[in-house]
């Protein structure tokens, strides 16, 4: 059958992470695209089936933008690469992760079925558009899922085009899909997934549910990874026994195993918790705010900015770390985007600006640190400008997926290549100083106890058995 917008390309190639927030999910943020193959007979329209083998599960939607390209592109430089766009229509870059072990990296099983890349019903002629501000949403039975524009991409349309046409010629009706913001997830037999790009009409289709997949070959089967990849979120990152160890420690322990360790700008200073009765520890998730510019907060303040993104690209035991220069003149969260913070599962929300609303934040279930309170709307002194980058928070530079651990005493930022050893020597510091808090409370010197002498070592030694 022919494609309703006449599409019929050559090659469909896709690329793996290129919005922030579904990087920022990810917890990698890459230096260059990496792409993949979609076969042309995977190519579908709107009104279309999604079909799934019985037996799988972990049927996953990932809205997209697709180009089309429209004319011969080879060698093509960036700045001119925008004029071999012939179209940009909406795509749903759907795939089955219960067979994406067998893949090893190609996704031609997962990914390259027949039907599996439905793209249009509206081709946009590009000239007529901002292709630095195209909004792409995903709804899911009529709920919004993925909202996001083009202002968020880690590598823009040009960028793609350049970067792929230096070793692979690209032909008219070639189509390129972009990337997925965060959002995308699993969807079961039944479910409607609709993408539009912009206001246009959207790309419709229905998951559905077929006989079971022939044999030979792969069988369907589920991993722990393919099961994160498909459902959204990134993999925990902290085990369960450090995760223990670093809520029993305090703060000040862990500085004092940080610069055993030769680290010593690990401490966020400044901050206060909303509620010291809280423990936090959790891995960051960053966000960073510039200082106002009015045509750049009119630009990027307003719908799905930066601020809401971070919110709803974060995921079960993620931090919110707000970069906001230290700069106390406004507020930087509100407990509305708090209370969303807490559905989604964070772990707790650390800015070095100010809070508002913050007398809500003492009967919100999150653990939140900041510089103080500012009743002002973050529009007074910052942008909102991107999600999941290096940011400095209270004099730290935080990376997405940093540890982060915060008590009464305020926050401290654990690398992620040692958080399990200084877990594990930070229980045994402090059982250490409880023997030797015992002894100074029964009247005992300080002198061969704080610290241990060798006669007080063996004596301690026999107390921790």
């Amino acid at each position: 059958m022919t494609h309703p917008l006449g599409l019929a390309p050559t090659k469909i190639i896709a690329v793996h992470l290129n919005f922030r927030s579904r990087a920022a999910e990810r917890g990698r943020f890459p230096d260059e695209p990496s792409y993949f193959l979609k076969p042309p007979s995977s190519l579908s329209w709107t009104g279309r089936d999604l079909v799934r083998p019985e037996g799988t599960e972990l049927s996953a939607f990932e809205g997209e933008i697709a180009l089309v390209i429209g004319k011969r592109a080879s060698r093509v430089p960036r700045d001119a690469a925008a004029d071999y766009i012939g179209g940009i229509t909406a795509a749903n870059d759907f795939g089955v992760h219960d067979l994406r072990y067998a893949d090893r990296g190609s996704n031609l099983r997962s990914k390259g079925a027949d039907g599996y890349t439905p793209v249009g019903p509206v081709l946009l002629d590009p000239r007529e558009v901002d292709l630095r501000d195209l909004r792409l949403r995903t709804w899911v039975n009529g709920e919004l899922v993925q909202d996001d524009n083009t202002g968020d991409l880690l590598f823009d349309f040009a960028y793609l085009i350049a970067d792929l046409s230096r070793n692979v010629t690209l032909e008219p009706g070639d189509i390129i899909l972009t990337g997925t913001p965060t959002g995308a997830t699993v969807v079961a037999p039944g479910d409607v997934v609709e993408v539009a790009v912009n206001d246009t009409e959207r790309l419709r289709n229905t998951v559905r549910e077929v006989e079971p997949l022939a044999k030979p070959g792969a069988r369907p089967r589920v991993t722990r990874e393919d099961r994160a990849a498909a459902v959204g979120g990134a993999v925990p990152a902290i085990k369960p026994e450090t995760e223990a160890a670093l809520r029993s420690v305090s703060t000040a322990t862990l500085s004092s195993q940080l610069r055993k360790r030769g680290l010593h700008h690990t401490f966020l200073t400044g901050l206060r918790p909303a509620r010291p009765d809280l423990r936090m520890v959790g891995t960051a998730h960053t966000l960073r705010f510039l200082p106002l510019r009015e045509d750049q907060f009119a630009e990027r303040g307003g719908g799905m900015n930066a601020q809401k993104r971070a919110v709803e690209s974060i995921g079960p035991g993620q931090v919110l770390v707000i970069d906001a220069r230290e700069d106390h003149g406004a507020g930087t969260l509100g407990d509305i985007l708090a209370l969303r913070a807490v559905k989604r599962g964070a772990a707790g929300v650390v800015t070095d600006g100010c809070l508002r609303d913050s007398p809500a934040f003492e009967g919100l279930d999150l653990p939140a640190y900041s510089a103080g309170a500012h009743a002002a709307v973050l529009g007074r002194r910052h942008v909102p400008w991107e999600v999941g980058v290096d940011v400095a928070c209270a004099g730290v530079l935080v990376r997405p997926g940093d540890v982060l651990v915060g008590d009464a005493e305020g926050v401290i930022l654990i690398p992620p290549a040692l958080v399990d050893e200084v877990a594990a020597d930070a229980v045994a510091m402090e059982r250490e100083e409880r023997f030797i808090l015992e002894r100074v409370a029964d009247g005992e010197p300080i002198d061969g106890l704080y610290p241990l002498g060798a006669a007080k070592r063996a004596e301690y030694e026999r107390w921790s058995e």
